[in-house]
């Protein structure tokens, strides 16, 4: 059964931290009565109402969570964490994965039971760009800059990559913007204009931005125009 907080951030537009603040204040009743400990855990035919508007798990799931290092974009893992091991039992059935990352790299996963919605997500024609903060070993010199912007061939593939956005944050950190999926292709990249990447962070996938108030392993439901921004 879930908490109560979790299923209200599930079922609204709410984070987790704002649905503890709703609870607290008196704003959500469970079976009419009202509920202000976030921890009670919910019986599946509960009516849970919050401002006298009932809640209820929406029939396809669309969530974003915040991936924390050494979590592995999978459903199913024996020997390591998944993404679905940090959410509730509840909400992991027929979710996958829309656009994954290496155990290494943190930052925004995208969830969801709707297969059409996943596939303009990672649907290599669609071309649904990805901006990831990475930091570097050494700083990124102009030429090197110029290069990722144009296209660069990749070691074992002789296809250039398509053009990326590149804003350098600071010395060794910079945002960059791609457009495919290619296998490590970030760190592929960076090693091709002879850099090495030490931390990645997913920020963004087309318009959804990784929600600030998310900490590591936290998630919520992404919101209607969030999910009607991917077409």
């Amino acid at each position: 059964m879930p908490r109560l907080d979790q299923f209200i951030a599930a079922s609204t537009v709410l984070s987790r931290k704002d649905a503890k603040r709703a609870i607290g204040t008196g704003r959500v009743r469970v079976d009419g009565q009202v509920c202000k400990l976030a921890n009670t855990h919910i019986a599946d035919n509960a009516e849970v109402m919050l401002d006298n508007q009932r809640c209820a798990l929406p029939g396809d799931r669309y969530l974003m969570l915040n991936k924390p290092a050494g979590v592995v974009s999978a459903t199913r893992d024996s020997d390591h964490p998944t993404a679905l091991d940090l959410l509730p039992a509840e909400l992991t059935r027929d979710l996958h994965i829309a656009g994954r990352l290496d155990a290494d790299t943190t930052g925004l996963l995208l969830l969801t039971t709707d297969g059409q919605w996943s596939h303009r997500v990672t649907a290599p024609r669609i071309a649904c760009p990805k901006t990831y903060r990475v930091t570097l070993s050494e700083a990124l010199d102009d030429q090197a800059v110029q290069a990722l912007q144009a296209g660069v061939e990749l070691r074992n593939d002789p296809t250039p990559t398509r053009p990326a956005r590149v804003r350098v944050v600071s010395e060794r950190q910079i945002e960059l913007t791609i457009s495919e999926g290619r296998y490590h292709q970030v760190k592929r990249m960076l090693a091709a204009v002879g850099n090495h990447v030490t931390a990645l962070h997913r920020l963004s996938i087309g318009a959804i931005a990784l929600d600030p108030e998310l900490a590591p392993g936290q998630y919520r439901a992404l919101t209607a125009e969030e999910i009607a921004s991917v077409g």
